[in-house]
């Protein structure tokens, strides 16, 4: 088992001018970026820092991003990603909370950093990716092309990244990963899924450098949430390129260019928010997919006839609805090929995943009765400084630790699980629970909807009223949508109201904004 800087630090410059970084117009070459990350790896210990301390990442999608990432793994130090969209407050509060060590961040964000560097003591150097820095801050590609050098390091399993979440049930909190844990989940270096895992760094860098083509991953969400920079550092590890885009939101038209230039042999996205629009522009004969033979999504639902959609135009892609979170990886996925496009989603888990009943036992399958899903084996360490929440989430049962961030499912006769949604968003409405993503998935599937969201709102009748705000591609009546969903959905899980919005609130990765979404019904 192994860790990422390890990896990085022997993969080195051997692979030479092959592309590690696509950025738009700009390429950098695995020469470069090994340059690169030793100099960068070799500033951060100059100033200061040393393994385990933490580097923190406020920057947009850019090869800077992945490059502070290697630099830090290098080094053996933790990667803390951080939220662009947040205010100077909330940025003081992460930089605080993670022991930040070294904060890199993007020009545009210069003056927020500012304001709250002297609230900031634990951090020893602060580099500013593009424009003229000032005084208290150095230039990031002044720093990467130095030439500096760092000596081999002592990598380990137990080497840290942290990933912070977004906060939606109070601040974010730091979810801290071991690199071997996170290696090992993502496939362990194998050639082709399914195949076993490399059993040595030599042996993983040998079978690197004989591979005839390696892969090119389309990151579209944004690297600081999980779901992209997990498999973005993964393709890494593995020789490949990572191609981004200078877009600061996602459209699907520069996704597909991206596509047709590069040819990406798999893409990550996060569910509905990137797949709709790129199936709307492919419908509209506006690019292709190519020869992509593989498109990931994870974090939130993903709609079957959509998958189906994307497949009609690309009957060799293979659409992987990874089921996961920040606090756990694995639990499960749903496969959809050719053979069967819009079939149902059906996560299918190995023995480590379960669904847990209020007495923490296994739901019996095909018993009808809903649990939370639980995983063990390779999980997280816990929250960083937050062992009342680690212990909330990470729990020891019969002897063995399990990560159970609260995703309620139920489970087929088969064994296969049927997700239905985050506990904390369900909704109690005449004493009977609802899950607001299943909802939303039968609100999506007429042909007017583009997006939905469902969330509760107090109600002197109901307790809770099923509310949705929904984003139309053509006029529908209000009646005409809950009478839509009560076609697929028993009828009391039919919204009582639905406001039409001109964008249902999203955030960069495709997750919901129920706040938001709350606020515009209101």
């Amino acid at each position: 088992m192994l860790s990422f800087g390890a990896i990085l630090e022997r993969l080195g410059g051997s692979l030479g001018e092959a592309p590690a970084l696509i950025h738009g117009d700009m390429v950098v070459s695995w020469a470069d970026y090994a340059r690169r990350t030793a100099a960068l790896a070799a500033a951060f210990v100059a100033a200061g820092a040393g393994p385990g301390d933490k580097v923190a990442h406020l920057m947009r999608n850019s090869p800077a991003y992945l490059e502070t990432t290697g630099a830090a793994f290098r080094a053996r130090m933790v990667h803390v990603n951080v939220n662009y969209r947040y205010t100077a407050e909330e940025l003081c509060y992460i930089l605080d909370n993670s022991d930040a060590a070294v904060v890199v961040f993007d020009a545009e964000f210069a003056d927020a950093m500012d304001s709250i560097r002297a609230r900031l003591p634990l951090v020893k150097l602060w580099l500013q990716v593009g424009g003229t820095p000032t005084g208290w801050a150095q230039s990031y590609d002044a720093v990467a092309d130095s030439g500096a050098t760092l000596p081999p390091q002592a990598h380990r399993f137990g080497d840290q990244l942290f990933i912070y979440t977004g906060g939606t049930t109070g601040y974010p909190k730091g979810v801290m990963w071991e690199h071997g844990a996170l290696w090992t989940l993502l496939g362990g270096g194998a050639p082709l899924p399914g195949m076993p895992p490399a059993e040595s760094l030599d042996a993983h860098v040998a079978t690197t450098l004989a591979l005839p083509q390696r892969r090119k991953l389309l990151a579209m969400p944004p690297l600081m949430h999980g779901s992209a920079f997990l498999l973005s550092i993964y393709v890494l590890a593995c020789g490949g390129a990572v191609i981004t885009s200078p877009a600061k939101s996602f459209e699907a038209a520069d996704a597909l260019a991206l596509a047709a230039r590069h040819n990406p042999d798999t893409a990550v996205i996060v569910g509905d928010a990137f797949a709709r629009p790129i199936l709307r522009a492919l419908d509209a004969g506006e690019g292709s997919l190519g020869a992509m033979m593989m498109m990931i999504s994870s974090g939130t639902m993903w709609s079957p006839e959509v998958k189906a959609g994307l497949i009609r135009h690309n009957p060799g892609l293979m659409c992987l609805d990874a089921f996961g979170s920040s606090e756990g990886l694995g639990y499960g996925a749903s496969i959809s090929t050719a053979a069967a496009p819009d079939a149902p989603t059906r996560f299918m888990h190995d023995p480590n995943t379960l669904v847990l009943d209020e007495d923490n036992r296994p739901i019996e399958p095909g018993s009808g009765r809903s649990g939370r899903v639980a995983r063990t084996g390779l999980i997280p360490l816990g929250y960083y400084k937050d062992p009342a929440k680690s212990a909330a989430t990470f729990v020891e049962i019969d002897g063995r630790r399990f990560t159970i961030p609260g995703d309620w499912a139920t489970v087929d006769p088969d064994g296969a699980i049927i997700l239905l949604g985050r506990g904390s968003q369900c909704i109690n409405s005449g004493g009977e629970k609802i899950f607001p993503e299943e909802v939303e998935e039968a609100l999506k599937t007429h042909a007017a909807v583009e997006d939905a969201l469902v969330f509760g709102v107090a109600d002197e009748k109901w307790g809770q009223a099923v509310t949705a705000v929904v984003e139309l591609t053509a006029p529908a009546e209000e009646a005409a949508l809950i009478a839509h969903v009560k076609t697929a959905l028993a009828a009391y899980k039919a919204p009582k109201r639905v406001h039409v919005v001109a964008k249902v609130p999203r955030a960069p990765n495709g997750k919901a904004d129920y706040a938001a979404a709350r606020a515009l019904a209101a």
